[in-house]
């Protein structure tokens, strides 16, 4: 039998704030156990919440960048439950009024494109952290209170594969937006995945499932793996799926019940009574909108369009919008925006990765890899050489015209000089010149190598070549 696969994502963004969602704690990733508490977050008696304007910010700007409509008027509300890291034995979130309703994703899955659906996105403050040692827990509440969306998509995912894009689709849109870091190792992005299988001639949904706090993105898909095939053999086996929460266990490669799914009644939600609802006025909303950065899919389209680039370029170089933001700022500083891209997806991403450097550590600044490209184009420098200078300006920065000049770096490109340097390489080496005539073609490599070498590398390739040619074959 047949198997549909139905997929719902709970992802909860942490907001690019300087202080928390209701005190004025630092939100600063690192800090000693709870160093950054205070009497609100900590929910100490007869503390009141103040509400953080630069997270309802930030989170109309990705309802907006995500197609939602926004709210006028949205509420807080108080979700309650009773677990060692929720200091209040509540937690101030949106039920009913959230800031943003609606919204999709688009992704790309073989080729094809498909367009995930957002329900809504509401804005809580997160939980403490829980850490368990040999026969003791101990909990840190420097992260509550810090501000998080939860971005909650529809039933649209299909596969493992599917979430995976989806996830890597929203972290762009999200680091374009400016909305959060999403940096994963600091927990700035985790998700609760609902998965479902259902027999294909069955219309109504299965029992689902929630895997809860998974902070990878390699984790989620081999999570939803494991989970639809396990679904799978227990309705083949004709057991029931309980609606459970469950977690990932990454080293055993296994997903493990913790309990039995709680409903939302369960939680009695009620508004939070020592906040005023949000009301959004809709010119200040137009306003955060003009604002709006181009997604990463526009751009790629543009760099395209604009630059000339393949497809496959302009999506390597829109996946990071530092990356692209850098390209943008050389391209338009060139005649050869192709080149640029050449270079910063071997050389730069190459060097990046063996040093295990971001490019805002890089000392090499956009104009000075325009200007590399314009020598080379030039010829004024041969490959060789501007790698050589690629290095150095990676490294220590600077102007790519001086340092090629002060290193004495300029192509050679005397073609007298290099007539007698090409005749001394054929005298040199009359073996190479009796295997080229004999058919072997390779052997003027080899000489046009013996010529680099007598000048340290700064000839004229294609001016040696022709030279050999003319003279090999004469």
């Amino acid at each position: 039998m047949n198997y549909l696969v139905s997929i719902g994502l709970e992802v909860h963004v942490q907001l690019r704030t300087v202080s928390k969602m209701f005190c004025g704690c630092a939100t600063g990733f690192g800090a000693p156990p709870n160093t950054h508490v205070c009497p609100v977050c900590l929910g100490y008696p007869g503390t009141l919440p103040v509400m953080n304007q630069d997270a309802i910010h930030y989170t109309v700007v990705a309802g907006l960048l995500l197609g939602s409509n926004i709210s006028d008027y949205s509420k807080f509300d108080r979700k309650s439950y009773f677990y060692p890291d929720m200091p209040k034995n509540y937690q101030i979130s949106q039920y009913d009024r959230p800031l943003c309703d609606g919204g999709s994703v688009d992704i790309e899955i073989d080729g094809l494109q498909k367009q995930i659906g957002i329900t809504r996105i509401h804005l809580e403050e997160d939980v403490g952290k829980s850490t368990h040692f040999s026969g003791k827990s101990g909990v840190d509440f420097n992260r509550a209170g810090i501000p998080l969306m939860e971005i909650v998509t529809e039933p649209d995912i299909t596969s493992a594969d599917e979430a995976m894009s989806f996830l890597v689709a929203l972290k762009q849109i999200m680091l374009y937006g400016e909305v959060s870091g999403c940096n994963l190792e600091e927990g700035n992005m985790r998700c609760d995945v609902n998965c479902s299988v259902r027999p294909e001639t069955q219309s109504r949904l299965g029992t689902k499932t929630e895997i809860k706090n998974m902070n990878t993105f390699k984790g989620v898909h081999a999570a939803l793996l494991y989970e639809i095939d396990r679904q799978v053999q227990a309705l083949e086996s004709g057991e029931q799926i309980l609606q459970e929460t469950r977690r990932w266990d990454p080293d055993a490669g296994i997903t493990i019940q913790m309990r039995v799914k709680e409903s939302e009644h369960d939680y009695r939600y009620f508004p939070e009574p020592d906040l005023m609802p949000v009301v959004l006025d809709s010119d200040k909303i137009e306003e955060w909108r003009a604002q709006l950065p181009e997604l990463p899919r526009e751009r790629r389209t543009r760099f395209v369009e604009q630059y000339g680039l393949p497809d496959y370029d302009a999506g390597i170089l829109v996946e990071d919008k530092a990356l692209a933001d850098y390209y943008e700022e050389a391209a338009k500083q060139s005649a050869n925006p192709k080149a640029i891209s050449n270079w910063m997806m071997t050389e730069m991403l190459r060097l990046l990765s063996e040093r295990g450097l971001e490019l805002g550590d890089i000392a090499m600044k956009p104009e000075s890899l325009a200007g590399l490209v314009k020598l080379t184009d030039s010829n004024t420098i041969n490959s060789s050489t501007a790698r050589e200078v690629f290095g150095i300006l990676f490294a220590e920065g600077g102007d790519p015209a001086h340092i090629v000049k002060e290193k004495g770096l300029a192509q050679v490109g005397d073609s007298d000089l290099l007539d007698k340097l090409v005749k001394q390489a054929i005298l040199d080496n009359p073996r190479s010149v009796e295997d080229y005539r004999s058919g072997k073609k390779a052997a003027a490599q080899f000489l046009v190598g013996q010529v680099m070498r007598l000048t340290k590398g700064k000839a004229n390739p294609k001016l040696v070549q022709d030279l050999l040619r003319t003279k090999l074959d004469g």
